[in-house]
């Protein structure tokens, strides 16, 4: 059985996997149930994240970062 890495389960959530990769992960949750587990996982977590009210940075904040950044920034 090919190992099925989280970025495949990932690809396959937002059916982007191809048409192999996408049998073989199905093949891979009928053979080993923490597979299953784990793409449920992912599920839960993905439907918890678009939940989330983000809030962007403040505009002071975002000018600090600019300002240490340009600070940090090597000479050619």
């Amino acid at each position: 059985m090919k190992k099925i890495k989280e970025e495949d389960l990932m690809s396959y959530l937002y059916n982007e996997a191809s048409p192999a990769m996408a049998a073989a992960i199905e093949k891979a949750m009928l053979e080993d149930p923490s597979i299953k587990d784990q793409l449920e996982l992912l599920q839960f977590s993905m439907k918890y994240l678009e939940r989330l009210k983000l809030e962007s940075p403040s505009p002071e904040s975002i000018q600090a970062i600019l300002k240490y950044a340009a600070s940090r920034k090597k000479p050619d």
